[in-house]
């Protein structure tokens, strides 16, 4: 495979981006549990299962839960990103189980920031 350049990268983001754009989609949320090497070695597959297991419990459907790579942050793992629609991005840190749930249910279910494990606001992109 040759190499890709930045412009190669760029429109494949592109691409992507109208596959999981909220804006345009039938989702109102979507939460990103970051699981690099390091993620997972701090207990991202634990967030991970608690979180698929609140979702089946609460009969969400309207929610994309995905995965991504390391975060740049490596000693603040397991982190996840909540998205909802029309809003900004808000990373978690330090996350397990519980910690997860309870943002599961107050932030993306009930739209409010559960400040005590937010890190940022925003997104890594500038576009």
């Amino acid at each position: 495979m040759p190499n890709l350049k930045p412009e190669d990268l760029e429109k494949i983001s592109e691409r992507m981006k109208g596959i999981v754009d909220l804006r345009k989609g039938e989702f109102s949320a979507k939460v990103t549990v970051h699981m690099g090497t390091c993620g997972i070695a701090a207990g991202a597959r634990k967030v991970m299962s608690s979180l698929i297991s609140i979702v089946e419990e609460k009969g969400v459907k309207d929610v994309v839960i995905t995965t991504s790579g390391c975060a740049g942050l490596c000693s603040r793992e397991p982190m996840a990103t909540v998205e909802l629609k029309g809003e900004t991005p808000v990373k978690y840190v330090d996350l397990n189980g519980e910690k997860i749930k309870r943002i599961f249910i107050e932030h993306v279910i009930g739209k409010k920031i559960v400040a005590a494990h937010a890190l940022a606001m925003g997104s890594e992109r500038v576009s």
